[in-house]
């Protein structure tokens, strides 16, 4: 696929060369190794035994308190407790709302003849939806947004600004549902028991912070990304204007081309050999997921964007015991996205007046903005 001026919105080129020549490589200066080969990144997501997914040991971020950031039992113990929200009936549950977000922004969008697909579209969908299922007030829901952004970028300030702030949110709804519980995942949570014991507060907010950002912001770039590669792969949008049937398998190809959390980080528990190489205790791990959902030797033709490609193992969800929990609402929201804006205008475009630009991070793939004109016909 080319977009343009745009190549390098994800290294592709970079990843091939490195899958080639140094496909474990330690970084000195830096002090971390890099991954890059399907089979080595499958291999370390199943291996929580030699590869940790605590990356520090004085936890007083609430985001590494999160299950994200444990290992079992405690991870196990802590994923059962909020997997119940997240059953396929419960998320299946949730399709006509979904519908119903989608249709509402289009109908903003359809006056204009354009809309911004990230800010009017592909942001606002799962922020709803997500906001909803903790019990965040409407209004707050463009705090929401911001929050995420600045959890998933590269500027360290805004990071820990924004965790401050996100602490002080949280630990005041928590407060009102310990004395008036509602019907909201905030609600379960408070009262939830692991072991017979409560969420310790700092665990309660990491849960808390992890479902908005887990709910919100990969969800939203999966979107941008799918409207971005089927405006750029003009067979494969007529192909879904005329079989809606085919947009779930689309949406998994979107998840191997273009993934929306393209790295991950571990820590070596206990010194390891991959690939020939030792790594030591103590040493952290970047497992390039976008670059092996490009690999050769799993992928025929990796490079070209393929809405009919079977089968398609990508790793964009991750493996093992930290599978995406919110995977199924994903996809989920991403197919009734894409169905509703093919179904309400078929003809849509990329305003290519305005050049694309990646989101400042280097652990999320997204574009700034993408602005569309739309059109319902030619």
């Amino acid at each position: 696929m080319n977009w343009g001026t745009t190549e390098e919105l994800i290294p592709l080129s970079w990843f091939k060369h490195m899958r080639a020549h140094s496909p474990v490589v330690y970084h000195e200066e830096q002090g971390y190794w890099d991954v890059f080969n399907y089979e080595d990144i499958k291999s370390v997501f199943a291996d929580h035994e030699h590869y940790s997914s605590v990356t520090t040991d004085n936890v007083t971020d609430p985001i590494d308190a999160s299950i994200l950031k444990l290992d079992p039992p405690k991870h196990r113990q802590l994923r059962k407790l909020v997997s119940q929200a997240f059953t396929p009936r419960v998320i299946e549950s949730l399709a006509p709302k979904i519908e119903s977000i989608a249709h509402e922004l289009c109908d903003l969008a359809e006056a204009g003849g354009r809309m911004d697909a990230l800010h009017d579209f592909a942001s606002p969908l799962p922020i709803i939806i997500i906001a909803e299922m903790l019990g965040i007030p409407a209004e707050d829901r463009e705090r929401f947004k911001l929050w995420s952004e600045a959890l998933v970028g590269d500027d360290y300030d805004a990071y820990l600004q924004c965790q401050g702030e996100m602490n002080a949110y949280f630990s005041q709804i928590a407060d009102r549902r310990r004395r008036e519980p509602v019907d909201d995942l905030i609600s379960n949570l408070v009262h939830a028991k692991v072991d017979g014991e409560q969420l310790s507060e700092l665990e309660l907010i990491g849960f808390c912070i992890l479902l908005l950002v887990a709910g919100n912001e990969t969800t939203t770039n999966l979107i941008t990304s799918a409207i971005l590669c089927l405006d750029t792969s003009k067979e494969s949008k007529e192909q879904l204007i005329e079989n809606p049937g085919l947009v779930p398998q689309a949406i998994e190809e979107v998840l191997r081309y273009c993934s929306p959390v393209q790295m991950m980080i571990r820590r070596v528990k206990q010194t390891t050999v991959l690939r020939g190489r030792t790594l030591q205790q103590g040493q952290m791990v970047q497992v390039r997921i976008g670059s092996a959902n490009h690999d050769e030797e799993q992928f025929d033709h990796p490079e070209r964007f393929d809405i009919h490609r079977s089968p398609n193992p990508h790793l964009a969800f991750g493996y093992g015991i930290h599978f995406c929990l919110g995977a199924q609402l994903a996809r989920l929201e991403s197919r009734i996205a894409i169905q509703t804006l093919l179904a309400r205008f078929p003809h849509y475009e990329r305003d290519r007046s305005h050049p694309l630009e990646r989101m400042k991070s280097s652990i999320i793939f997204g574009v700034n903005r993408l602005p569309l004109i739309l059109r319902s016909s030619n």
